[in-house]
């Protein structure tokens, strides 16, 4: 009896089921916003923005699973959504499915909104196909960015993260007439920070490739902007103890070395031999021995002036004697992100051989409580005779780096200065995650910045170097410059204290507390949510080229 009962409920359990599947040979049923579509193409909402799977679908490494990315663009009227010229293309190829399943599932070609289609053609087993937003977009004078380049990159790199996610192997990419932004948008969104998860949970990396397209010069382009700035949101979110000041110059060491740049590592008895007292009254605090990096890209001859680079170095900044709240002291081992940024900037320009000369500096140590750390009113005297006064020890990224910017200057006497730093709080207030602020004495190099971040989609905002700011860090009963100031306004006040050390260079001063470290709010679509950015390489990297390349436009 008791058998009879346990057969009876499984059968009437699997008759249940299948009512509700209701799926006849090879016909699937699937629920959209719009109804019930029955047809014999799985389809799959592409959610954009929302990243809810933390891994890919397992499958076989030796087996190639195809998938490709092709743009829509949006509705206009009373005309249908428009696939872009390579998915008209792929949408004959597939005997006009696509374009039919655009209809039936009443897409809108809204930017960054889209579907995956299972099954349709018989080489790519998913096709995601991505909204563009409007035709012909441009150059939009109130946001300062050009929005045909920036959609080419969201379209690209939600669809590429789409199909990722479903355990595709090979992604094939529609240029969307932007064949070097699809390649920026696809790389960066299908790129993880794997290193210290098991292997069988790390998110697949796809291989990437351009889709019915003849520019592959400027897809390549992309493809090595792209890995540059993969590569400084890898230095930067790796944790503070697998990125110690040594380890950061061998990963340094192996990135740009294989591409002929030459790297040179300074020790603690260089540092004290040229008196960067500055930085070591900051890294004396910690038993991680502190390192300076001096790398050089020769690319053009060698007696021009190079572009020179000042990346803030901090592995870890615990704030020192000034020790930071406990909630978000994990986000601090972010704060070598200039540092990382210029070795990727290095890597990328070596990379598309720029015809120009950059050197670069890089103080590498950690700012930690001790014994032998700075304490608050301490006082240094500075390379150029002037006295620094350190009143708050948690802000120590314009201590760390006073004296290499005064040493940099001497030593490899550049026709240009461009420090990157995550240094005041007031960015993050005041431009949220929107674009880094830029200080800088020269209207020329600004101008040529706010052109770069236009076109990279990465933007920068100027913020100004008054005297009002040098007369809130000057003067003092006794000393010269104090590295906190007076008052809120953070971020301006540390950019005066770095502009009393540059005496007559063009200098630009880029302030990336708030997109170069984790992005909590309405992070880019192309980038993750709460994980290190690597932003603005790529902004750096198109500012070289213009000053490399003046008349190309």
């Amino acid at each position: 009896m008791m058998l009879a009962t346990r057969a009876g409920n499984a059968f009437y359990k699997t008759m249940q089921l299948y009512k509700r599947m209701r799926v006849t040979k090879s016909w699937l049923q699937v629920n959209t916003n719009e109804g019930i579509l029955r047809r014999p193409w799985q389809i799959r909402r592409l959610t954009g923005i929302q990243q809810c799977r933390r891994f890919a679908t397992k499958c076989d490494d030796s087996a190639v699973v195809k998938g490709v990315v092709v743009g829509v663009y949006t509705k206009e009227g009373d005309r249908e959504p428009k696939l872009t010229s390579s998915g008209e293309k792929f949408d004959d190829r597939a005997q006009g499915k696509i374009s039919e399943l655009v209809r039936e599932t009443n897409m809108k070609g809204d930017l960054g909104k889209g579907l995956v289609f299972m099954n349709v053609d018989p080489e790519f087993s998913a096709v995601a196909v991505v909204g563009l937003g409007q035709e012909g977009a441009g150059f939009n004078d109130l946001e300062m960015i050009d929005e045909g380049m920036e959609n080419a990159r969201v379209a690209a790199g939600v669809g590429a993260r789409a199909l990722q996610l479903q355990g595709v192997t090979d992604v094939f990419v529609d240029s969307m007439e932007y064949p070097e932004q699809a390649a920026e948008g696809s790389a960066l969104a299908i790129w993880r920070y794997n290193s210290n998860r098991r292997k069988q949970d790390r998110t697949h990396i796809p291989k990437l490739e351009l889709y019915d397209s003849p520019d592959v010069d400027a897809w390549t382009r992309g493809l090595f902007k792209a890995e540059s700035q993969n590569l400084a949101r890898r230095l930067s979110d790796a944790p503070a103890n697998q990125m110690t000041p040594t380890i950061f110059a061998q990963s340094t060491v192996d990135a740009l070395c294989p591409c002929g740049v030459s790297v040179d590592i300074r020790s603690m008895d260089w540092i004290e031999e040229n008196h960067l007292n500055s930085f070591l009254m900051v890294a004396k605090g910690s038993c991680e021995p502190p390192v300076v990096l001096e790398i050089n890209y020769c690319g053009t001859a060698p007696e021009d002036k190079p572009i020179l680079l000042l990346g803030k170095g901090l592995t870890y900044n615990s704030g020192g004697l000034c020790l930071r709240p406990k909630n978000c002291m994990q986000i601090y081992r972010g704060c070598m992100a200039g540092a990382a940024v210029c070795v990727a900037t290095i890597r990328a320009a070596a990379a598309l051989s720029l015809p120009l000369n950059i050197s670069a500096v890089l103080p590498l140590c950690e700012n930690m409580p001790s014994g032998m750390a700075v304490k608050p009113g301490d006082v240094v005297t500075l390379l150029n005779g002037k006295t620094l006064g350190i009143k708050d020890v948690s802000k120590a990224g314009v201590v760390v780096m006073a004296d290499p910017l005064i040493y940099a200057q001497a030593n490899f006497k550049p026709r240009l200065v461009v420090d990157i730093a995550t240094l005041g709080k007031g960015v993050c207030c005041g431009l949220g995650g929107s674009a880094a602020g830029i200080f800088s004495n020269s209207n020329f190099v600004f101008k040529q910045f706010e052109k770069a971040g236009g076109l990279t989609g990465d933007r920068l905002w100027r913020l100004p170097l008054w005297n009002y700011f040098k007369r809130l860090i000057s003067p003092n009963i006794t000393y010269d410059l104090s590295n906190r100031g007076r008052g809120p306004a953070s971020s301006c006040i540390a950019a005066a204290v770095l502009h009393e050390l540059v005496p007559c260079v063009d200098w630009a001063h880029i302030d990336i507390r708030n997109v170069g470290m984790l992005t909590r709010y309405a992070p880019l679509p192309y980038l993750l949510r709460d994980r290190m950015t690597g932003r603005p390489t790529r902004t750096i990297i198109q500012f070289l080229y213009q000053m490399a390349c003046p008349d190309n436009k």
